[in-house]
Order: C-alpha cells, then structure tokens, then sequence
C-alpha cells in the first residue's frame, strides 16, 4: 500500500524520464559449412547428461518418463561428465531412478558395422524384454563411444538408462588423423569426492599441457563437459571461497576453454567453420582462407549472444591470408566471474544481464583489429529502466568498462562496441532499495484499515439517512466508494503479491482496475469541490435549466466516464502498459503519466477551488451578528474547513515533496489514507442534526426498543450544504 501511497508520489520525476526502446529481434544466420559432414552423427549430436539415468540409482517418489520428451536427432551419453551408454544388459526394474528401465538387445556395433537398429526392452515381473521391442539407431563411434538416435517409449513410466562405460576414466577420441598426437587426459579419483579441488587443478594442468595442433571436435566436447562439470562442482564447496580464489578458478577454465577451442581450427583456401553446443557452454570457430569466396564474413552466433567482426579483412593483414575467430558463450561462468567483481564509485547493485562471452583470434599472426568489433548481448534477466548498462571486459580480477561502449539497446538486448577482443559481459546498475522499515510498514497497515472503517461508516450514514434535496452527497458517496474500493484492492494486491505477480494476465488486469478506481476518486474529489465552491459563493438562485446540469445522472457520467475513457486510451495506445512488479502502471515510456497527468490537473485545480473558498469564507465570518458568539462556532469552522483541505485530496500533493523524508513520507501516508475519516467528521460527527439521529438510535439500542430503531432512519434530514459547514 504505501509504495503506491507513498513511493508512487515520491518519484514523479523519475517516471517522467524513463522510456524503453523499441524490441528488436536479433538477427540469426545459418552457418551452412563445417569441418564434418553435417550427416555424420559422431560429430554432430546432443549431450545428454541426466545423473538420474545411471542404473545404480534406485526408484524414488519422482517416476521419470521419456515418453513426453521431445527427441529430435543423434544424442551421446554422460552420467556426471563421465561417458556412458544404454546397457545391452537385462536391468532390474525400480532402476535409473524410474519404474521400467529400458536397455537395448543385441549389443552394440563396432565402428565398422555403422549405423545399425536394435530393439530396447524393458524388464517387468520375470520377464527382461516384456516392454518395448520397437527399434532405435545406434552408431560406434571412433574413440569408444555411442551416438544414439531415440525415440519416445510405447508406454509411461519408461526410461533410457545410461551406465558408465569401462573407458570412463578417459577421455580420448582417436581418430586416424589424430592417433598419434591426441594426449589421454585422465580423470583422477578426486573428482568423485566431497572436495573436488585436486581435481580441478588436475584437469585443468593436463589441458594445459596439451601441445596437438588440431583436435576433433568430440575429443574437445569431452574435455570440456568434464572441465565444466569440475567447475560447478568448485562453485558448490567453495561458499566460503575468497574473491581472488574464484578469480583464479574463472581464468583457468577461460584459459582452457580457449585452449580447447583453438585445437579446432583446421587449415582452408575457403572457408569453414564448426560449432557445439553443451550444457554449460556454446562455441563457434569460422575460418577463412586465401582463397576466401565470401564478401561479407556472417555473424557468428549462439542462443543468447552473437558477434560481427571482420575477419575477411584482418586475414588479409596476414602474410598467409588467412585467420580464424573462436567464440564461446558461458552459460554457468557468472557463479565464478560474478558481477560484484565490477569496481563502481557508487554503491549499487550489479546484475548480470548477459552470458559471459569470450572471443579470440586463433593461429592467426597478427591480430589488429580493423574495426570495432561489436557483439550482441541478449538479457537473461528483466530489464529495469531505471537502471545503467555496462559493457565490460575480464581483466584477470576484476570486470573493467574501457574499451567498450554501448552503441544500441532496448528491453531485450544491448549492443557493444569494442576496439579489442577479450572476454565480455553486460552488468546492470540499480540503486539499492532504502531498507524496509518494519515500524512504517506498520502504520502504513493501520493507517489503511481505519480509512476503511470511516469509509464504510460514512457509506452507511449516507444510504440509511434521508437528506434533504438541497443537500447534494453524490460526490462524497461517490469518493468513499471509489476509494474505499481501491484501498482494498491495493492492500490485498500487496498482501498477496508473490501469488498474484506471477499471473501476468491477473497483475495487469489489477492494474489496469487500480488505475481506474484512483483516477475516478481524484475526479469525484474535483466534482466536490465545484459543487462546495457554487456553495459557499451563494449561487442559490440558478435557473431550473442550470440545475438540471449539475444533476445526480450528468455528475456520474462525469465522474465515472471521464476515468473510464483515460483507461481505454491508455490500453489502446500502450496495451503492455500495465502490470508491473508491483501490478500498478509500467514507469517505461513515460506511461505513468496516463495517471499523473490527470492527477496533478485536478489536484492545481482543487487547490485554487480551496483557496477561493477559503477567501469567501473569511468574508463571510467578518459578515456575522456581531452579538451571536462565535469563538466555538469559528473553532469548528476551521476544522471543518482544514478537512475539506484532505477532502478535496490537496494533501497528495506531497508527493512531489517528500523525497524519502520520513517526516514528509508519514504526513503524507496518514492525509491521504483517512480521507474516509475526514468526511465521516465533517458530514455526520459534526451534523448536528445527524448527532441527534445518532442517540436516537443507541437509546433505542440500549433499550431494544426496535419500533423507535425504524423510526429513527425514517427520519428526514433536512440540512443544506453551507449549513452544516456553520452549524
């Protein structure tokens, strides 16, 4: 309540200068050349790393099933980044963490007998093959490993289990090419323990003794899933680890990782490129040759990222007239390369927007730049308007903003610009929160609560009270419903936010109808203070026609319509507008200002009202029977007229003051939560003539008298408007 109540007026000035950009999509080419046939499924396939599969994990309250999966293609197994494969063995069922666990009949191929079918069975009560029977594609793969093609199950409750081959403590790929250079990289016992350092540092010192020129692409996928499989068990027992620990760990796994992939780059005239894609991490190497048929190099891209860098051009500043790029993106590293590695002189919080991306010149002599280099950098995370975007570089310790600058970004991504290649991230910027204050948020709740109960108070006396025709209460029974309503909606809204924000259609719907009611209480205040104003300036004798005008019927269509039309308006020009994080109006494009445009008119309208009514009022006490005393009734007259101050809603103009002092932030919390009370007092507690209909009815309640109860509200009041202001 008080962040509507309060902040909402708070930071009129921010909400007029923030505004979103138009989203773009970002642009995608098809990288159509690769360094393997595209057929070949050893070389082109997806990792499938559930830990759950392997056979040693028994059934539990979570059933796995595949048979919902969406297959699509060749897929290669790993049990914790260790290779595995479907058992060609009878498994027990209560396996693989499922109810039928499925394992392939008639073994496996050799690399010889190429792509081969095999039926997957399985096991039930007695029998190993009751289930299944329907084939898959299988292919060996040099290096002793699996590719297989799955399929969805003909049943529920079955799974692809997955077993760890006897090969599993190395991760070697041989082919003929690369027989004779590709070193074992071995996975040692540590990384099966509680404290995976030693296997960090193991790994990552045989990487980095790799000395082969050219590696295949799946002996590269190996190492690395390993290597990042390290990683994240490094980040799991390392919360007590220093900041220059989990630098260290960042750049040997950027170091390897960069290693790896330069390992990819084979020799062309034309050009080539090649790509994967892991878990953890995603990468492209494109190379160009001398004798290069492209006019433009295309854009290199992954899921969340993309580059356009001239490599045609800087291959021609090569003596060999050729050059390779590699790109990765890190889907994981912002556990290692937080954002709070990013130095600011203010104090604020840094989010990561953007994967962590690397881009390199590979084996290629020189590596000037001829132009900035500039990547794309879709967000992860929910943009905030209000916010400042970085683009930075890794600098061994630390995140560094030289070199790089923002050149375009919208809500969905921003675009940098560099002058050199590196290892790059987009960070956000957002001022802290001021701390919850528990005591304010208290008051806040009871401020809103007994506003209210005056509310509904002032509603009952208004409908159970017969008033005179002269007395005209349309506009105040209009602004306790008005704001009674909206009150409770934004009290229960916040009570209940983290259920109501994920339902976007509920958050904006509440919106849009917050939106609405405010709106209609501010324009019924500005129809009040007309009507007070014709009041007090005596304007008695107006014609039938002039009366006609100011009607219960023409004062609801002002009072109702004119809110209902800035609404529509408002959903027709920026649908999106509403539905916020806190399910008010969106601050982006200056949308804010669908309800503080209209506000802030009739708040400078009801101030000047106020004033000129203040000034006839004067007039009109100088004006009184000097004989008649008139200490009590002035007393009571400028109460009165100070709480038609709060009535007409005046005190909301605070909040263009306030600027979080708290002083100003409680005035302003309790004038415009108790606009329910004010009128309660000035209309019924200070009506004489509604004080009498009042004892009536609690001596009649004292003595259970229910005949004098009904006579009570049969009454006719016959009070005028300026009378009761006196009286």
């Amino acid at each position: 309540m008080r962040k509507l109540l309060a902040e909402g007026g708070f930071e009129l000035r921010q909400w007029a200068s923030n505004a979103a950009g138009i989203i773009h999509h970002l642009p995608k080419e098809v990288l159509s050349q690769s360094v393997y046939p595209s057929v070949d499924p050893c070389y082109n396939y997806t990792v499938l790393d559930d830990p759950w599969r392997a056979t040693c994990n028994s059934y539990d309250s979570i059933t796995r099933c595949d048979q919902s999966v969406t297959w699509s293609g060749w897929y290669r197994l790993f049990i914790n980044g260790l290779s595995a494969q479907i058992p060609d063995t009878c498994v027990a069922e209560y396996s693989c963490d499922t109810t039928v666990p499925l394992w392939i009949r008639g073994g496996h191929p050799t690399v010889t007998d190429g792509v081969v079918t095999r039926d997957v069975c399985g096991h039930w009560i007695s029998y190993c093959c009751y289930y299944g029977a329907y084939p898959i594609k299988v292919k060996a793969c040099p290096g002793n490993y699996y590719v297989y093609e799955l399929i969805h199950p003909n049943d529920c409750n079955l799974e692809y289990c997955a077993v760890v081959t006897n090969i599993s403590s190395t991760l070697t790929t041989v082919t003929p090419e690369t027989s004779s250079a590709v070193r074992d990289i071995k996975v040692p016992e540590e990384c099966n323990s509680q404290t995976p350092g030693g296997c960090f540092q193991n790994i990552f010192e045989q990487i980095e003794n790799i000395t082969d020129q050219e590696l295949p692409l799946n002996t590269v996928t190996n190492i690395l899933t390993v290597a990042f499989n390290a990683s994240e068990k490094i980040v799991e027992s390392s919360s007590s680890a220093s900041r220059a620990e989990l630098a260290s760990y960042g750049n040997r796994v950027l170091k390897t990782s960069e290693k790896l992939i330069s390992t990819l780059v084979k020799s062309t005239d034309t050009s080539a490129s090649v790509n994967f894609t892991l878990p953890a991490v995603e990468g492209q190497v494109f190379m160009v040759g001398p004798r290069v048929t492209l006019n433009k190099m295309p854009q290199l891209d992954t899921t969340n990222s993309s580059v356009d860098i001239d490599l045609i051009g800087i291959s021609k500043n090569n003596i060999e007239r050729s050059a390779a790029v590699a790109f990765m993106s890190y889907v994981t590293m912002e556990n290692l390369l937080k954002p709070d590695f990013f130095n600011t002189s203010n104090d604020t919080i840094k989010t990561m927007m953007s994967t962590v991306i690397s881009a390199t010149l590979p084996k290629t002599t020189i590596t000037t730049l001829t132009k900035p280099v500039n990547f794309t950098l879709r967000h992860i995370r929910e943009f905030d308007p209000s916010s400042s975007l970085s683009c930075v570089y890794w600098n061994i310790s630390e995140w560094i903003g030289g070199g790089c600058s923002v050149l375009e970004s919208n809500n969905s991504y921003t675009v940098c610009s560099c002058d050199h290649l590196s290892t790059f991230a987009l960070i956000m910027q957002t001022s802290r929160p001021p701390e919850s204050n528990s005591q304010l948020d208290l008051l806040n709740l009871v401020c809103v609560i007994v506003g209210l109960v005056f509310f509904s108070l002032a509603l009952l006396t208004f409908a159970l009270c017969q008033w005179s025709p002269l007395v005209n209460n349309v506009a105040r029974i209009n602004i306790c419903i008005s704001l009674l309503l909206a009150h409770l909606l934004l009290l229960l809204t916040q009570q209940f936010l983290s259920l109501i924000r994920p339902l976007k259609v509920l958050c904006a719907v509440i919106s849009g109808l917050l939106h609405f009611l405010f709106l209609s209480g501010f324009v019924w205040m500005f129809i009040e203070a007309v009507l007070l104003f014709i009041c007090v300036k005596n304007l008695s004798k107006i014609s039938s026609k002039k009366r006609a005008v100011l009607s219960t019927g023409f004062l609801c269509v002002i009072g109702y319509v004119v809110a209902l039309v800035v609404v529509c308006v408002s959903v027709g020009l920026v649908p999106e507008g509403y539905g916020s994080k806190d399910c008010w109006i969106k601050l982006d494009k200056g949308f804010i200002w669908s309800f503080l445009g209209p506000v802030c008119v009739i708040l400078a309208s009801n101030t000047i009202l106020f004033i000129s009514i203040v000034i006839s009022l004067n007039s009109a006490f100088k004006s009184l029977n000097a004989e008649v005393s008139q200490i009590k009734q002035t007393k009571i007259m400028v109460f009165k007229t100070l709480a038609q101050f709060v009535v007409l809603g005046c005190p909301w103009i605070l909040g263009f003051f306030t600027n979080n002092i708290k002083l100003l932030v409680i005035l302003f919390l309790i004038l415009n939560s108790q606009q329910g009370t004010f009128i309660f007092l000035i209309y019924c507690v200070l009506n004489n003539k509604v004080r009498e209909q009042y004892r009536k009815f609690f001596r009649c309640l004292c003595s259970n008298n229910t005949d004098n109860y009904s006579v009570t509200f049969r009454s006719v009041f016959t009070v005028h408007l300026y009378s009761s202001l006196v009286s």
